[in-house]
């Protein structure tokens, strides 16, 4: 009699054990980066080190380059979506229309480097990405200057900070976007934008928020400490608005 006592209770046990625990359902990010034009060959490791991001702070990392993957309801399960150093067109009309809706329903957004050298003829990326490139000149090292320490990509960042990368000048700049971090120009040769030349910034867009770094390039860049909780930040700060169904 006591077995059979025990024997029918072992599933109510099993049922509060399990009950107890909480769904394993770690945020999620997507990194994105197909490329039509120039490839980097920072992207493996770009890729290696936001793997390395999820594994050290709580969150998974998918990584594609087929555009299939934008559709709305497979957009829903990340946290953000992560263009990383893709080029020119990537995304067809109903990939265009998954992201602009994942978007409006509270999705991040992360590019870095050169996803401003991308979706060209499609200017709503251009108002969420923040700005279109123009040109570079050669790598060279020049002095950044961080504008804004509210955001965690740039919270215990140095207030002026050297580095070699390939620097971008740019031919469309949205007038609404939060800037974090300018290039001083008298700092290297080349720069065409001015004193108002920024590298990284972030907005709220259309119901979701996107991060921007012009960092990224050199496969060097990748292993500095200073980039790397740059990035994190960011990641993390987009991260933080959860799509809607």
């Amino acid at each position: 009699m006591n077995k059979l006592i025990t024997i029918a209770f072992l599933p109510v046990i099993a049922f509060v054990f399990f009950a107890g625990r909480p769904a394993d359902k770690k945020p999620a990010v997507l990194i994105y980066s197909k490329t039509n034009g120039y490839y980097h060959t920072s992207i493996p490791i770009g890729i290696a080190t936001i793997k390395k991001f999820g594994e050290e702070n709580g969150f998974t990392v998918d990584a594609t380059t087929d555009s299939l993957q934008f559709t709305k309801e497979n957009l829903k399960k990340y946290a953000a979506v992560i263009f990383l150093n893709t080029t020119l067109t990537v995304l067809g009309k109903e990939q265009e229309d998954a992201l602009q809706y994942y978007i409006q329903h509270g999705g991040g957004f992360v590019g870095v480097h050169s996803a401003t050298d991308t979706e060209y003829d499609w200017p709503w990326y251009g108002k969420l990405v923040g700005a279109y490139f123009k040109n570079h000149p050669a790598q060279q090292e020049a002095k950044l200057v961080i504008t804004d320490k509210s955001n965690p990509a740039t919270t215990g960042l140095p207030d002026t900070w050297e580095l070699k990368e390939e620097w971008y000048n740019f031919k469309y700049l949205n007038p609404e976007i939060t800037v974090l971090i300018k290039i001083d120009e008298s700092s290297y040769k080349g720069g065409e934008n001015g004193s108002n030349h920024p590298i990284s910034w972030y907005h709220n867009f259309e119901g979701g928020r996107a991060f921007y770094t012009e960092l990224g390039h050199r496969e060097e860049t990748y292993s500095n400490p200073y980039f790397l909780k740059h990035l994190l930040g960011g990641i993390e700060w987009a991260m933080s608005f959860k799509p809607k169904a």
